[in-house]
């Protein structure tokens, strides 16, 4: 058996583990909307939520996103917090003006200069909680959702229906991400897909599983539960904070993770340099900036992604047929999220070249964090704990 050979039977048996064994990641079953889920009875007594929204330089996508949350039809008290995260646009007095405009105030928060061992969204986050429990009756849930974030009206009704009765202490939902751009219809669906081989969505709602992720648009937790685990204070320094905060939550309590079609993202991503940095914000610190995963990581994506398509165009037998195996499981795997956000299966014999750009952003995350630029977002370098 050559050294082409075995590469071969690697790669094919790699993508049938992550077929078959993988916790169904690539089925993308788990999802918010009505009719995927056995709908709980409404609560006797809806819980007080608070919306906290961390917002730095958010001004052109409130019009949309707070409007949304405005328009929720949820029978119990909501109220909403925005903070000003040292914004130089107009973010704090739009928000204003759309709580004017609806007739119903929205608290805005004048964020505090970022402190040492803080990243810069947790901090905001932090202020805008203890905002949200500074008031006579505290809120049981805080919705942490982003500014770029949209829902249709009943949302927070069916999602915290659903948390009163299986007893979360958090429920993230992910956002469908804008795909308008052909930036974005060849590189978002992707994302979306091996986020979900990183964390299998089904493993993360599973109790006995010590899976844990998050999706940082949407997340409804149960304010006690934040409590006990040490408040937001608990993962300060975490640029991933959604992820982060699923870990320490679920082990106060049950965790639930899914797909919707009822919670977008309006944030555009135009080209393919936009995407590059969202992703290299953060990939390097996804592999705890380690060098040695990092190269795990190049040659785990070339063995699972690369060499299938390449094998099976220019390796002889049996190594070709194996290849092409392996190739054809990664075609079917991607359909479901291909199907999910309205693209074309053929999208799926793009797959591996669609790895190698994310690849390269990984790569060049490492870069940027070496060159002392990691976490970069809107002017913020954010490169590890205690370096912001």
């Amino acid at each position: 058996m050559t050294a082409t050979d075995i590469v071969a039977a690697l790669g094919l048996a790699a993508w049938l583990y992550l077929v078959l064994l993988h916790g169904r990641f690539w089925l993308a079953r788990e999802r918010e909307e009505q009719g995927s889920l056995t709908e709980p009875s409404d609560p006797k007594d809806w819980p007080r939520v608070t919306a906290v929204i961390p917002a730095r330089n958010e001004a052109d996508m409130l019009p949309r996103s707070l409007a949304s949350l405005m328009a929720q039809n949820y029978p119990g008290e909501f109220s909403i917090v925005l903070v000003d995260d040292q914004s130089s646009d107009r973010t704090a007095d739009i928000a204003r003006e759309i709580g004017l405009d609806a007739g119903r105030k929205i608290s805005v928060v004048a964020g505090a200069p970022l402190p040492p061992a803080w990243a810069g969204k947790v901090w905001a986050m932090h202020q805008g909680i203890a905002a949200a429990n500074s008031v006579q009756s505290p809120p049981r849930y805080l919705l942490l959702t982003d500014a770029d974030i949209s829902y249709q009206p009943d949302v927070l009704k069916s999602v915290v229906a659903r948390v009163v009765a299986d007893q979360r202490v958090l429920t993230s939902v992910m956002a469908k991400l804008n795909c308008e751009s052909f930036a974005e219809r060849a590189l978002v669906p992707a994302f979306i897909f091996f986020f979900q081989m990183l964390y299998p969505f089904a493993r993360v709602n599973r109790r006995t599983a010590a899976t844990a992720a998050a999706a940082g648009g949407c997340m409804l937790v149960d304010s006690a539960a934040l409590e006990r685990a040490g408040g937001i204070a608990a993962i300060r320094g975490a640029l991933i904070d959604d992820c982060a905060l699923a870990k320490v939550l679920k082990r106060e309590g049950p965790i639930w993770l899914g797909l919707s079609n009822r919670v977008t993202s309006i944030r555009p991503y135009g080209t393919f340099e936009d995407i590059r940095r969202m992703v290299a914000r953060s990939a390097y610190a996804q592999l705890r900036y380690s060098p040695l995963l990092l190269i795990a990581t190049v040659a785990g994506m070339s063995l699972i992604y690369l060499a299938p398509p390449v094998l099976t165009l220019f390796a002889s037998f049996p190594a070709n047929a194996l290849a092409a195996g392996a190739y054809v499981l990664m075609v079917i795997a991607f359909e479901p999220t291909l199907r999910l956000y309205g693209r074309s299966p053929l999208w799926g014999f793009a797959l591996p070249l669609i790895a190698a750009v994310y690849l390269g952003f990984t790569l060049d995350s490492a870069y940027q964090h070496s060159a002392g630029r990691g976490g970069l977002w809107k002017g913020r370098v954010q490169a590890e704990t205690g370096k912001q």
